[in-house]
């Protein structure tokens, strides 16, 4: 079965991740295929806008840390033990995701459930992003791994709402995202796939050649505001955020214990772990609301 599944209706490429028994997280494998499925739709004259969706019942849970990574016979590839092998491992897997920023066309992404880590690396290079209001978005990461290597988050919600969300990890619903600009729009999770396909039918309506005028002004926009040299920038910082003392303890515990186990303790501890936009986030000794 395909990790990623390619369609070509009405105008629009629908790239799916689908690996919903993993909630689609991500190989270098599935990333490969995302680009390469990216610049062949970009090629094709006959599609308008690309929609980058998830299979089941979540848009994509993350990077898979289980994946083993790649050996070659008779070669000594990089591994990560060096901070310059992070590094460089980091940014070969960003330059597929780049793809989706770099392509002409206009690219969607259609998120429900979770949308953690590396989910939110597709979902915010994305040109615009729909949500099902109870979609979350968090990056649970930075609370013992590392940072996000890739760092949209700003250009979207602004500093003072990408440091609440990432200094915790904490999750934010796709309603609540709407509200801080997070998101482009958050729909009922039942009307999410028409809102999406309503918005692609518009989109086809429109010669690609001018979609591609409107895309690339804003994006150049972007970069002149930082934004390319800031998801380099990213790679290094992650790169850096893995050799916290907390890192080291979080891949001792994966190894000792697994890699569920692992998560569990970390994000157990953190109670209810919801942003809240409009009431007291005062919490328990647990972490849980006290008005709950």
């Amino acid at each position: 079965m395909s990790a990623l599944l390619y369609e070509r209706r009405d105008g629009t490429a629908w790239l799916t991740l689908n690996r919903p028994e993993k909630r689609n997280a991500l190989t270098l494998a599935m990333q490969e295929a995302l680009q390469e499925a990216l610049w062949d739709a970009d090629n094709d004259k006959d599609i308008h806008s690309i929609v980058i969706r998830g299979a089941g019942d979540d848009f994509c849970a993350g990077y898979d840390l289980a994946a083993a990574p790649p050996k070659e016979e008779g070669r000594r590839l990089r591994g990560g033990a060096s901070i310059d092998d992070d590094i460089w491992q980091l940014e070969r897997q960003q330059r597929l995701r780049m793809a989706i920023f770099d392509i002409h066309k206009p690219v969607i992404a259609e998120v429900q459930g979770r949308c953690l880590a590396g989910g939110t690396d597709i979902a915010f290079l994305s040109d615009m992003v729909i949500a099902a209001e109870e979609a979350f978005f968090a990056f649970p990461p930075a609370r013992d791994l590392g940072s996000l290597p890739n760092q949209m988050w700003v250009y979207h919600c602004g500093p003072q709402w990408a440091k609440r969300l990432l200094l915790t990890g904490d999750k934010i619903s796709g309603r609540d995202a709407q509200e801080i600009g997070l998101v482009m729009k958050a729909v009922p999770g039942q009307a999410l796939a028409d809102e999406v396909a309503e918005l692609a039918r518009r989109l086809a309506l429109i010669d690609p050649d001018l979609l591609a005028t409107q895309k690339r002004i804003v994006n150049l926009g972007l970069e002149l505001m930082g934004a390319r040299t800031l998801q380099r920038l990213a790679c290094e910082n992650d790169a850096r955020g893995h050799r916290a003392e907390a890192a080291d303890q979080f891949r001792q515990n994966v190894r000792e214990k697994g890699l569920k186990t692992a998560f569990r303790e970390r994000d157990g501890k953190f109670g209810d772990d919801r942003v809240r936009l409009h009431k007291s986030e005062h919490r328990d000794a647990k972490g849980n609301f006290t008005d709950e």
